[in-house]
């Protein structure tokens, strides 16, 4: 298996009780983006921080070495695997919709 893979699987099961829970709010945001943003914000907060620290761990050791040039290659690969198995997870951070905000006054012609 590919490592940035390995880390990803890695991830995931060493903290599985986390990304089984935001499975789960992921999955009712796709149906409901409205009305989950706040809860996403708050619990997808954690798994930013997680997805940051597996990534610096798997290119740790590509930065200071022959292989430096790869290292944003290896991130994006490992980035991209993160969005193919959570596509939700960019509108983590978004500010919720206030629909007071655009509503539009009717104006009375008589």
């Amino acid at each position: 298996m590919v490592k940035y893979k390995e880390y990803f699987q890695k991830m995931l099961a060493d903290n599985k009780s986390v990304f089984d829970s935001f499975r789960k709010l992921h999955d009712k945001y796709a149906l409901n983006p409205d009305l989950h943003q706040k809860e996403l914000n708050k619990k997808g907060e954690k798994v930013l921080m997680l997805v940051r620290e597996y990534e610096n761990k798997l290119c740790a050791n590509t930065e200071r070495g022959v292989y430096s040039k790869f290292s944003t290659q290896l991130a994006e690969k490992f980035q991209n695997e993160v969005h193919t198995h959570f596509p939700m997870v960019i509108s983590i951070g978004l500010a919720p919709i206030d629909k007071d905000l655009f509503t539009i006054k009717k104006i009375n012609l008589s």
